[in-house]
């Protein structure tokens, strides 16, 4: 059946540049701790690069993942039943995507996406290799409300989000997303997310700084984007990546630091930066087994099934969504 309708749900200016990532870059650079959210990476060029990064021997994410999704795909197609739309929340990639799909004979195939041309590619190669499948992509920013194809308003339906992006929200913002999500996917559906344990600091810390510099260039790129799109002027020589561990809030947190004092313009607005100053570009929350399903609860939905027995340990949740109750 192929692509059959690909849907826009970004508000952007005459010149296609969105107003929501206009908007986020002005507000972060104005506040005392620089900040811009993480989902601005993605760009035709970051989720390209995030693509090489997920294939770094250091960054375990994806390969463990990739193994939970191999080695349970027969006990994952039990649970979940045949015949429901897969909503991805973020586009497929050519690995882990495919890999459930394959497992669970699905009625149709909706990602939702920020990055527009790397969700169409993404939907073109997943329609070749599934041709039978119904595919409905989706421009829009899933931290938000997002309409749903109305071809699929009948269908049960499975929520996938892999890759443990729920760890670049901190807890009120990934409990407002799972919110949102138990409201539009509706009663009687399922989520299967994955969620990354705490870990051996080394670990962590190689997986988001790596040797051979591909996260670097990876945030990097979020400064290249700003100028790009922005009219921006900022000298991105003069920063330098870093990642750290953050115990108290058991995170890993991406900054751009700036290696000198500099004043740069976005938007004909100026900005300065003094030398040590950070941009904060990403969290990425870790999280034990009782804190996942916490947060899981908190946000509508009730925990079925873990399969976590992944080197090094990552996990993958199903949850239900949870019936409505008017008492405890």
């Amino acid at each position: 059946m192929g692509v059959v309708r690909h849907l826009r749900q970004v508000d952007a200016d005459d010149a296609g540049i969105d107003l929501a990532f206009r908007a986020d870059v002005h507000a972060g650079l104005s506040q005392p701790q620089k900040a811009v959210p993480a989902r601005w990476f993605y760009d035709a060029t970051g989720s390209a690069l995030f693509e090489d990064i997920t294939a770094l021997p250091e960054y375990y994410p994806t390969r463990s993942e990739t193994d939970l999704l191999k080695r349970h795909a027969a006990a994952m197609a039990a649970a979940i039943g045949p015949g429901r739309a897969v909503v991805e929340l973020g586009s497929g990639s050519s690995t882990k995507t495919p890999l459930l799909l394959e497992a669970i004979a699905p009625a149709a195939y909706v990602p939702v996406d920020i990055s527009g041309d790397f969700l169409r590619d993404s939907a073109r190669a997943l329609a070749a290799r599934f041709p039978g499948l119904a595919v409905y992509p989706v421009e829009a920013d899933f931290t938000h409300q997002v309409e749903l194809p109305r071809e699929i308003g009948p269908l049960p339906k499975l929520g996938f989000f892999p890759g443990s992006t729920i760890g670049n929200m901190v807890a009120r913002t990934a409990i407002d997303l799972l919110r949102s999500w138990r409201g539009s996917l509706g009663d009687g559906s399922l989520l299967l997310i994955g969620i990354d344990r705490i870990k051996d600091i080394g670990v962590l810390t190689s997986a988001y700084d790596d040797p051979a510099g591909v996260t670097a260039a990876f945030n990097l790129n979020l400064l290249e984007r700003i100028n790009r799109e922005l009219d921006g002027t900022i000298p991105v020589e003069n920063f330098a990546h870093r990642a750290v561990w953050n115990d108290v809030h058991a995170r890993i947190e991406m900054h751009l630091v700036a290696a000198c004092d500099m004043e740069f313009r976005v938007d004909g607005r100026a900005y300065h930066m003094a030398k040590g100053e950070t941009i904060h570009s990403e969290n990425s929350h870790k999280y034990g087994l009782r804190d996942a399903n916490l947060l899981l609860r908190a946000g509508g939905w009730t925990p079925v099934a873990t399969w976590d027995d992944a080197d090094p340990a990552f996990a993958l949740i199903l949850a239900q969504a949870t019936e409505f109750r008017s008492a405890p």
